[in-house]
């Protein structure tokens, strides 16, 4: 896959993120599709989400638990088969709690859809940080 086809899949994958829109997300990704978020109670990866319906159950309980959330100040670089995008997340958790954190995501693409993200959090104390089980 060309860096410019990459490219347009994570646009439109963050255009669904940015929107809560699960079926744009799951245009974007593979039956088998991993997903691997920040925080979360599978050692020593997070919460590790396999899957199309698991994708949807997570986005649904992440509306819940952070009905405002957004992604910008995107970069991305190209390593192979594998693609990092790094980016500001901002947004409010439901109890009022603020978000503003930078992360990245590793993905794995294979065959013109995301096989794999990977996301990291920056963890900020003061009332700040992404640690909700959902983060990433």
């Amino acid at each position: 896959m060309s860096n410019e086809v990459a490219l347009k899949l994570l646009i439109k994958l963050g255009k669904g993120f940015n929107a809560s829109d699960v079926d744009a997300i799951l245009e974007c990704v593979t039956d088998d599709f991993e997903w691997i978020l920040a925080a979360g109670p599978d050692a020593p990866h997070g919460k590790v989400v396999r899957g199309r319906d698991a994708v949807a159950a997570t986005m649904a309980e992440r509306a819940r638990e952070i009905p405002e959330l957004r992604f910008s100040e995107t970069d991305v670089m190209y390593a192979g088969e594998r693609v990092i995008g790094t980016y500001r997340v901002t947004g409010r958790y439901a109890d009022g709690r603020h978000i503003d954190a930078r992360g990245c995501d590793v993905y794995v693409i294979r065959d013109g859809k995301i096989a794999r993200k990977d996301s990291y959090w920056k963890q900020i104390s003061g009332g700040h940080s992404p640690a909700s089980a959902d983060a990433g």
